[in-house]
């Protein structure tokens, strides 16, 4: 098929928006299909980002057209790129949709798309309902949903949002891994990498930092004495897009700055395995969630985890076998970092996290998502 992939893409972050996005263009191309991404000449205005930079210096991913034609606030762009799909007629129109505000971009991008009455138009939604929550998001949603043909979820508490609001077809199906940050390395020659000594306990928090996230509720459990008296330390690996210097006078206040190592720069995807390699556990201590792309990074690099029980991680994180679930709160959260590092606690761990792996796959993936698009 010739298939339009609309979202973010190189040479934006998008935080893990574009490696999925990139990475699923590469796979569908090894399918035999003819793939565009349509990405962004503008995604944010500069105040509305919360980052320090959107563009990353890492070079383009080769044998992947991408088109940065698409601005986010202006409309006359959006009828611009509506008519120029239109016109390439894609047989598949795949949008990401994980944030309100592109609701009005991509819903007028896309009705002028539907006008050539042959291009099927599928969105992946990474939240419908969104973690942060602003002025104008039902409206901006409600527009977006009306212009698609259906709709693939990737956790089951998006896909109920996502019936609360369309009978449209709607399918759930897990984020699969990603698999393009090389290879797992050793802890030794990883620490080294980060100047951490290797003899160590780590845990890892890792991504971009907002409240929702939790890293504050992993700072109070890092204060635990018996979390001290293990030895255990913390890797930060991921920006600010909160108040840094609140989360900083944490760490004082706790009395864990020894304990914490800050690696709150952003992390270019060729950088991502030595945190991952470095760390014995990935913690994810989120007081809400839809889905995360950061276990489907932990299977890769095959890292235990302790995630919280919110949204759709305890979907995909096995309790009891390729980690722990647990409440967001500090003391439920130190019980199961403390219990991951009991002799045997969990039997046959890394046996489970290769075959917990397996279930992830693209080409699983995108069956379902080229499924939905063409029912029966």
């Amino acid at each position: 098929m010739k298939i339009a992939i609309i979202g973010s893409a190189h040479p934006l972050r998008g935080g893990g928006i574009s490696t999925f996005n990139e990475r699923m263009a590469e796979v569908l191309q090894q399918q035999g299909h003819e793939v565009a991404i349509y990405s962004f000449s503008l995604q944010y205005p500069s105040f509305l980002f919360p980052g320090k930079s959107q563009f990353t210096d890492e070079p383009a991913p080769q044998g992947i057209t991408i088109h940065s034609i698409i601005n986010s606030v202006n409309p006359l762009n959006w009828v611009q790129v509506g008519n120029r799909i239109k016109k390439e007629r894609p047989d598949l129109v795949i949008v990401r949709f994980w944030i309100p505000f592109m609701g009005p971009c991509f819903g007028t991008i896309l009705r002028i798309v539907r006008r050539n009455k042959h291009s099927r138009i599928i969105a992946i939604t990474d939240n419908v309902i969104p973690h942060e929550q602003r002025p104008g998001d039902m409206p901006f949603t409600k527009y977006f949903l009306k212009s698609a043909d259906a709709f693939l979820a990737m956790s089951k508490d998006v896909l109920k949002d996502l019936k609360t609001f369309t009978s449209k077809p709607s399918v759930f199906s897990p984020h699969p891994v990603y698999d393009n940050y090389g290879a797992p390395m050793g802890k030794q020659d990883a620490c080294a990498q980060l100047g951490l000594d290797a003899n160590k306990k780590y845990i890892l928090f890792f991504g971009f930092i907002r409240k929702y996230k939790g890293l504050d509720i992993l700072l109070d459990a890092m204060k635990d004495e018996r979390i001290q008296q293990a030895g255990i330390q913390l890797i930060v690996a991921g920006e600010f897009y909160d108040d840094e210097a609140a989360y900083l006078q944490q760490v004082e206040q706790n009395g864990i700055k020894e304990n914490v190592h800050l690696f709150t720069q952003f992390i270019p995807n060729n950088e991502i395995r030595y945190y991952f390699s470095a760390a014995d556990l990935v913690v994810q201590p989120y007081r809400s969630a839809t889905q995360s792309g950061i276990t489907q990074v932990g299977y890769h690099f095959e890292k235990p985890m302790v995630v919280t029980n919110v949204g759709g991680l305890s979907e995909v994180v096995i309790h009891g076998k390729t980690g722990f679930v647990t409440e967001p709160d500090a003391k439920s959260i130190t019980d199961a970092i403390l219990k991951f590092y009991e002799p045997g606690s969990i039997p046959n761990l890394y046996e489970n996290l290769k075959l917990e792996k397996q279930k992830y796959s693209w080409n699983t993936f995108l069956s379902n998502l080229i499924k939905t698009a063409f029912p029966g």
